[in-house]
């Protein structure tokens, strides 16, 4: 049986709420058939997120990572395709870092693909009924940090894991306010719960388009 990790962050910004840690929640109690679920809460700080991954990693053994974060203001949920080494942060983290211009692995790439099947995940939440699509960039907060982390440490560590990353939208109660796009919570669950789904069962990805022009 494939053990996939899933990790959610905690709120952030000012929110009281990350939809990424009720998801995951929602994907645990209730799992793909055929695939064992474990989680974890990362913090959104650099770098003790990057610690936190790490050790859950060495304490689950997983086949496959997929790291989940809040992406405020997309409309779908987006499995993302790139990391890249920059930490370039918009407003500070949890513990007030604000790093800018900075490498996530000092010397390492500049940036590492996703081995997750990006589009047969995306295919597979629009099939269960959730908008989806695929992402180019993961920005340069935590959740890219984390991203390119994991990246890095199947690169040079677990070359027989596979991972990647998954934004998800505003759950409604966080855009009350605000005129942002948003997803219930228990929608942007049962599309993460295709794309686990997805990538535990297939390594190959599918052709079909999935770019972007701007």
């Amino acid at each position: 049986m494939t053990r996939v990790l899933l990790t959610a962050f905690e709120p952030f910004g000012g929110d009281s709420v990350n939809p990424s840690e009720r998801a995951v929640a929602d994907v645990v109690a209730v799992h793909p058939p055929g695939v064992e679920v474990v989680s974890s809460r990362l913090s959104c700080v650099f770098s003790v997120a990057l610690d936190e991954l790490t050790a859950a990693v060495a304490r689950t053994e997983p086949d496959v990572v997929i790291c989940t974060g809040q992406a405020g203001g997309r409309p779908d949920v987006t499995v993302e395709r790139i990391a890249i080494n920059v930490d370039d942060a918009r407003i500070p983290d949890n513990a007030g870092r604000q790093p800018v211009d900075r490498p996530v692995v000092e010397g390492g790439p500049a940036a590492y693909f996703s081995t997750l099947p990006v589009k047969a995940c995306v295919a597979a939440a629009r099939a269960a009924g959730v908008p989806a699509s695929v992402s180019q960039t993961a920005g340069t907060f935590v959740c890219n940090h984390v991203f390119y982390g994991l990246m890095h440490l199947m690169a040079t560590q677990r070359p027989h894991m596979r991972g990647g990353f998954v934004h998800l939208p505003y759950a409604p109660e966080q855009v009350t306010d605000r005129a942002q796009p948003s997803l219930p919570v228990t929608l942007a669950a049962e599309g993460l719960r295709a794309v686990v789904t997805a990538a535990a069962s297939r390594t190959e990805d599918i052709v079909v388009a999935g770019g972007a022009t701007h």
